[in-house]
């Protein structure tokens, strides 16, 4: 079993706690603004840098891979929870712990039956989609509050927009400005000294404006009153059936950050050579979810962004997560005072700019240089997540995964062999249409698992080979199996109604290059019966082109 903090030596430690200050630095701002995104308390945000990020260090075997609240979670807890509960209210926050609680139930649980897979049915343009749909969402909210206008956080976006433009004639100069002035430097930050906390010197310097100049007297508006204090332990209590309809967003939840949270620790763990181990990172992911749920915070996924922080920082172990801890806890116990202050369109400004990448726009225009069908599939995921919901968002990125799985594995690629007449030589290249392999013997390749979705497709194009061959060219039938690795039922009775076929054209068949699996899946299916099973091509060709004598001598010196 890794030990905690794997990767910690006394030659990284100041490394590693410099790299932890600057964690700290980034994910007090974000965590505060997450918090408002979910519809919560800033403590909530706060909270969730405390129990939770803990137990994930102690526990994850990723050795960089940062979890905290991020802001497509965040936006999913507002669309889910909000239909269920006024955003703000006591049964609100109650329904967002109980919901975190049900994620780490579920991380667990991918965990204890190595279920992670099913996360691979996110492809690259349904996350690209999903995301982006929720980091739009985002932003009309946070235009808003960089603005001053006062809109319904919990409408759907349409409704949203509509409250912007309809209160464009309330906005406040002061918001605006502080709003113009973030920005810049957050973004020029990001251009040119991407090391400095940014978001931080922001935060500071427009509470420092605030202050100074009065100017939440003139229409700014600000966080307000932090209570001060260690979260305490406590638990959700609710109805059975409000359990139960927090169950597909949980759902939601639970896929999208095993999608991306297990692609990005994988990815660290091979760019920087160390161990890492899915079910384990999973198990990190329940643990600290119900430790979120259980002491006042939300769901708590992965942070593509502060990881890469923290790689840029040259930080290798989870060491950065524990002083971030303490940090926050510090600020919490001592600090509180400092937050009360801080200008709501700062915030907005640096959430903002934080989700721009989420929108996809590069990811978009990448998909649509190089497969249309596929920026399709992330199109229709962004559209249906922006102006339906999250939760029938993720319910149509499914059904688009199996959609694009069904039609690239219903048109596998089913070669015909071809011989230069040698036997011995290499049998590479696709024979023309209308050709067989050798006189008498066509060879034929499905480079895919037989299954239910290809099943008919490889018995058409079997038939397909024979009849262009003409009348009596082929007499035998060799299936190269090397790239079949299963065969399913459906598949199984295609082929089988294939062999009854064979046999009324008096063709015989045969099997090359069978995995070992394979044969004994062909021989339970009933596939498998007199068959001849060559270890390789040459040696069914060699075979099976042979004079009829000769071939019946080499068996009979088989016997």
């Amino acid at each position: 079993m890794q030990r905690p903090l794997a990767g910690l030596t006394t030659r990284n430690l100041a490394t590693e706690l410099t790299a932890g200050v600057t964690l700290l630095a980034i994910a007090i701002p974000l965590n505060i603004g997450y918090a408002q995104i979910a519809g919560l308390p800033a403590t909530a945000g706060l909270y969730a840098l405390i129990v939770p990020t803990v137990v994930y260090a102690l526990v994850v075997s990723s050795r960089q891979l940062v979890a905290s609240p991020d802001a497509a979670a965040a936006a999913l807890v507002a669309s889910s929870v909000g239909g269920l509960a006024v955003a703000g209210s006591a049964d609100y926050a109650t329904l967002a712990l109980a919901q975190a609680v049900i994620c780490g139930v579920l991380f667990i649980l991918l965990a204890v039956f190595k279920l992670g897979f099913l996360a691979n049915f996110l492809s690259k343009p349904i996350l690209v989609g999903f995301v982006g749909g929720l980091a739009l969402d985002i932003m009309v909210s946070q235009i808003a509050k960089m603005l001053g206008v006062s809109i319904d956080s919990g409408k759907e976006f349409t409704g949203k927009v509509a409250d912007l433009v309809s209160g464009l004639g309330t906005l406040t100069g002061w918001s605006v400005l502080i709003s113009v002035c973030s920005v810049a430097v957050l973004l020029a930050g990001r251009a040119f000294l991407r090391a400095v906390p940014w978001a931080l010197i922001v935060l500071v310097v427009s509470t420092i404006a605030v202050v100074v100049s009065g100017l939440d007297q003139q229409g700014v508006d600000v966080l307000g009153e932090v209570p001060a204090g260690a979260p305490a332990f406590t638990w959700p209590m609710i109805d059975w059936t409000m359990w139960l309809a927090l169950v597909p967003s949980a759902i939601a939840l639970t896929l999208v950050t095993t999608a991306e949270g297990l692609l990005v620790s994988r990815s660290y763990a091979e760019k920087h050579g160390y161990p890492f181990r899915a079910n384990r990172d999973l198990l990190a992911f329940g643990v600290a979810n119900v430790a979120a749920g259980a002491q006042g915070s939300f769901s708590v996924g992965s942070s593509t962004s502060r990881t890469a922080a923290m790689d840029q920082a040259g930080s290798r172990t989870q060491l950065p997560a524990l002083v971030l801890a303490v940090g926050t806890l510090l600020l919490l116990l001592f600090g509180t005072a400092l937050l009360e202050d801080i200008p709501s369109p700062a915030i907005g400004a640096i959430v903002g700019v934080a989700i721009i990448p989420l929108l996809g726009i590069r990811d978009f225009a990448d998909l649509w240089r190089k497969d249309r069908f596929e920026f399709l599939i992330g199109a229709t995921c962004f559209l249906v997540t922006l102006f339906i919901g999250s939760i029938p968002g993720i319910l149509v990125a499914f059904v688009l995964a199996l959609i694009n799985l069904a039609k690239r594995a219903s048109n596998p690629a089913i070669d015909v062999l071809e011989s230069s007449g040698d036997p011995g030589e290499s049998l590479l290249e696709d024979a023309p249409a209308g050709t067989v392999t050798a006189p008498g013997v066509i060879v034929i390749r499905l480079a895919a698992p037989l299954f239910f979705a290809n099943g008919a497709v490889f018995t058409g194009a079997v038939k397909d080979a024979v009849r262009s061959a003409g009348d009596g060219a082929v007499r035998h039938l060799v299936v190269d199996m090397e790239a079949v690795t299963d065969v399913d039922i459906t598949g199984a009775e295609s082929f089988a109604s294939l062999k009854e076929w064979l046999a009324d054209h008096s063709i015989s068949l045969a099997f090359s290059r069978v995995r070992p699996n394979t044969l004994h899946r062909l021989t339970a299916l009933g596939l498998l019966d007199a068959e001849q099973v060559y270890p390789t091509n040459r040696a069914a060709l060699a075979d099976l082109t042979a004079p009829a004598v000769q071939r019946r001598s080499t068996e009979r010196e088989g016997l």
